[in-house]
């Protein structure tokens, strides 16, 4: 028999998790209005060319091997979204949103899927909370990105944070900067791990994130970029400084900071969280200008982020950052089955109809009230309202308090009972 287990990988959010993934998704959906983005939903399943040209097959998803690629019987190759951006950009191109009003903000949350090796807040499925802004080259833009991570991370309960930055270049400057990491790197290719001498055949940037040991040691010598950007890369990031400056934020020039995806050019950041050890990002993201030309639509600029939920929410776990508590459903409907389990069936549904969340006790057979009351307490439910045949006669309903109070009777009619519990419940 096979053995009953998820796909490695993957998770299951059970209901106790469940407040954390709905108040992040919350307030961030309230920052993204308050910043004025708007929301968008993109399909799971792209066509593969989108990322091989819009990601870049530079790009760790396809040095690594990391897509779920699915070829069809017609040869069509389907891949699952390993990020959101490229998705977002076509979305835009293919529905002419460069005739709205530019820029135009968006924001979406969900799913992406990468065959990477599993670990602590890492998994092959995981959900993503992504912010972009499509149309502007005004380095304002990229602090309106960077200002909404910080507010959502701040609004969650978050201490310490700082942002990590970089300018990565453009087409212009950013090969004359690889150019000169070549040659500094050419005098230590034999200490290199196999890891890093692909990255310097693929993706020299790549080497700067290298984890390597030796490596923080040796790239401490190694060329800054941000000491190579050419004139229009170099006031670009000195604005961005300056507005950051302006609005007192914290930041950090982390010239090894260059991220793992192909299309990033000028700005990348990261929003970093102190005391949560090695993996101190809790979102990344940057400019991609080129994005748009690469799957075939007109160039329009764009800058955005993304932010592992998961990672998130284990993140607030660890640092003892509590959401809300979850709705409470405080009243439980009890009956001894008949006709009182007809009448407790339907007085269920008024109480729903009112807006009162209202659990029923199930039952095929005749129940004790002991029993059902067991089930309330195991709920944390505060009323149980008990329907049996004398109170059927009076048309009216027995309200017992868990909290110890006493019980009392309630008459069914005329929303006596509704007026009743408001006032309670309030």
């Amino acid at each position: 028999m096979t053995e009953i287990q998820r796909v490695t990988g993957m998770q299951d959010i059970l209901p106790m998790a469940q407040r954390y993934w709905r108040h992040l998704i919350q307030t961030g959906s309230e920052v993204a209005h308050q910043f004025g983005f708007q929301p968008i939903d993109v399909p799971v399943l792209e066509y593969t060319h989108l990322f091989v040209r819009g990601v870049g097959e530079a790009s760790d998803f396809f040095v690594n091997k990391e897509m779920y690629t699915i070829v069809e019987e017609d040869g069509v190759s389907l891949t699952l979204r390993p990020e959101f951006t490229a998705g977002i950009v076509r979305a835009y191109v293919e529905n002419g949103m460069q005739n709205w009003v530019q820029p135009v903000k968006l924001f979406t949350v969900g799913p992406i899927f990468r065959r990477e090796r599993p670990q602590a807040g890492r998994f092959r499925q995981h959900s993503q909370y992504n912010a972009e802004i499509m149309g502007e080259t005004d380095p304002a833009a990229d602090v309106e990105v960077m200002m909404l991570a910080m507010t959502l991370f701040q609004r969650l309960g978050f201490r310490g944070l700082t942002f990590q930055l970089n300018s990565t270049g453009c087409p212009a400057c950013k090969p004359v900067y690889v150019e000169k990491l070549r040659a500094f790197m050419a005098d230590h290719l034999q200490s290199l791990s196999p890891v890093d001498r692909e990255r310097m055949q693929r993706n020299p940037l790549r080497i700067l994130d290298s984890k390597e040991p030796g490596m923080e040691k040796l790239l401490a010598n190694a060329p800054h970029i941000a000491d190579h950007l050419c004139a229009d890369c170099a006031d670009h990031f000195a604005e961005l400084r300056q507005h950051l400056d302006h609005l007192g934020q914290a930041y950090t020039i982390n010239f090894r900071l260059v991220r793992g995806i192909d299309y990033y050019v000028k700005t990348v950041f990261e929003v970093w969280a102190e005391g949560i050890g090695a993996q101190a990002a809790l979102c990344g993201g940057g400019r991609y200008d080129g994005v748009a030309e690469a799957i075939g639509g007109p160039s329009t600029p764009g800058v955005g982020f993304g932010a592992g939920i998961d990672r998130i929410v284990l993140t607030m776990q660890t640092w003892g950052i509590e959401p809300p508590p979850a709705p409470e459903v405080p009243i439980l409907v009890a009956h001894f089955g008949g006709d009182t389990k007809t009448a407790a069936l339907a007085l269920a549904f008024r109480l729903r109809q009112a807006q009162f969340p209202t659990r029923l006790a199930f039952a095929r057979e005749r129940r004790s009230l002991k029993s059902q009351m067991r089930e309330a307490n195991k709920l944390n439910v505060r009323y149980v309202l008990i329907l049996g045949e004398s109170e059927l006669a009076a048309n009216a309903v027995v309200v017992r308090p868990l909290d110890g109070g006493a019980q009392v009777t309630v008459s069914l009619a005329e929303e006596q009972l509704e007026q009743w519990l408001r006032q309670a419940l309030a």
